[in-house]
C-alpha cells in the first residue's frame, strides 16, 4: 500500500471533498483506507473543517434536500441515513428543516396517489397493505401514510 504524507493526504481529501459535500464518517473511513495514522486523520480533518471543505451542517442538508427531491424519502429514512452516517441530532434537524412543510405533504400526496393507481385491480386490503410498505420503506410518517390510506381508499 502506498504511503502518503499528511500534506499528500490534505491534497488528495481537499479534491476529495470539493467534488461532493462529505460527512466526517466518509473523510475518516477514507484516511484509514489510506492507512493514516489517528494523529495524523485528526489533522486532516481539523484543515479541511478550518478550509471550510468538510462541514456537516452542510453536508445534512444537501442529503436531506436531495433525497427528498430525488428519491422522495420522507422524514424517518432521512434521519436513519444520516444517523448511520454519524451526523449529530442538531445537524439532523436543521437538515429536516429545510425541506418545507407544503412540499412534503404534496410530495407524499403525489407519491401515494401514483402508487395506488399501480395497484389498481388489487383485492382492497392487499392494495392498502403494499402502499403502507412502499411509504414506510421510504421513511414516511406512519400517520401521514394512514392519512393517505383512508383519503385514497374514500374516494374508490
Amino acid at each position: 500500500m502506498k504511503t502518503h504524507s499528511v500534506s499528500e493526504a490534505l491534497n488528495k481529501l481537499r479534491r476529495y471533498c470539493a467534488y461532493q459535500e462529505r460527512c466526517h464518517r466518509e473523510v475518516k473511513d477514507k484516511l484509514q483506507n489510506m492507512g493514516m495514522i489517528a494523529e495524523a486523520i485528526d489533522q486532516i480533518i481539523g484543515s479541511l473543517v478550518s478550509e471550510n471543505y468538510l462541514n456537516e451542517t452542510r453536508f445534512a442538508q444537501q442529503f436531506a434536500r436531495g433525497k427528498f427531491a430525488i428519491k422522495h424519502w420522507g422524514n424517518m429514512r432521512i434521519t436513519r441515513e444520516l444517523k448511520a452516517r454519524a451526523v449529530s441530532a442538531y445537524d439532523i434537524k436543521k437538515a429536516l428543516a429545510t425541506i418545507e412543510p407544503e412540499a412534503y405533504a404534496q410530495k407524499i400526496k403525489e407519491l401515494s396517489t401514483k402508487r395506488w393507481e399501480q395497484l389498481d385491480g388489487q383485492k382492497p386490503q392487499v392494495r392498502k397493505q403494499k402502499l403502507y410498505q412502499y411509504l414506510a420503506y421510504r421513511g414516511w410518517e406512519t400517520e401521514l401514510i394512514y392519512q393517505q390510506i383512508n383519503r385514497l381508499s374514500n374516494m374508490d
